[in-house]
């Protein structure tokens, strides 16, 4: 367990997330993210496949007796995604901030174990885990010391040979003052030690919504186009 002392920033940051992501769970996002928008599923599929290539590539291609934790797992979709790529449910952990949300995950995965934690003092031993799901949380941490502490309880639950699966914003976002952008400049300073392995992936969630019929030979042309490329994918390895 980490025993850095919790500072009033990041205790200010913590209820500050959690109310913003109580606001964020209203039936108009649910639609937002609706899996039958055609833009939605061709979002998904482009980061699995490109998440697929780079766990290969770390040598995480297979699943299979290794431990997974989940930082910040909202409802727990990506989490139980890890099933795919041959993860046992008892292997698996999903920690989040928001209590509601962990409830949610338990009705819809209770195969899978779910905590209410906060991400800058995990109550878990170091070097438990051998993969760190992290997907768009950093984004949604504005203070510099909630997100550098975050980052190195990560860090810490790595084992040797362990890795950060990560996809988060790499800019900030016009219309949500409440996440902001990391580049991958930022990201390999926030996690310093680790072999990093980041591109650019999905085409901005606006226009790829909005493609509608023409998704299936829109989506590819228009994710080529690098300005158009909203995220970041990649894995965070220890060099050991």
């Amino acid at each position: 367990m980490s025993e850095e002392p919790e500072s009033v920033e990041t205790a200010v940051e913590a209820e500050r997330i959690r109310r913003v992501y109580r606001t964020y769970d209203t039936p108009a996002r649910t639609r937002l993210y609706d899996g039958a928008n055609p833009g939605n599923r061709a979002i998904v599929e482009e980061r699995v496949r490109r998440m697929r290539h780079l766990l290969a590539e770390a040598g995480l291609a297979d699943l299979g007796g290794r431990r997974v934790l989940d930082v910040g797992c909202g409802h727990g979709h990506e989490l139980a995604r890890m099933r795919e790529l041959g993860a046992r449910g008892g292997d698996l952990l999903g920690v989040d901030l928001v209590p509601e949300r962990i409830d949610r995950a338990r009705e819809l995965h209770p195969d899978l174990e779910f905590r209410v934690a906060d991400a800058t003092r995990l109550e878990l031993p170091s070097e438990s885990f051998d993969l760190v799901l992290s997907f768009t949380v950093l984004s949604s941490v504005l203070a510099a010391d909630a997100a550098r502490r975050i980052a190195a309880e990560m860090r810490r639950m790595l084992r040797p040979g362990g890795a950060i699966l990560w996809y988060d914003l790499r800019r900030d976002n016009p219309r949500n003052a409440n996440v902001r952008g990391l580049p991958a400049s930022e990201v390999r300073a926030l996690f310093p030690g680790l072999r990093a392995r980041l591109e650019p992936v999905t085409l901005a969630p606006p226009l790829a919504r909005r493609l509608g019929p023409l998704t299936r030979p829109g989506y590819p042309a228009l994710a080529a186009v690098p300005f158009l490329r909203s995220h970041l994918v990649g894995v965070l390895a220890r060099r050991d």
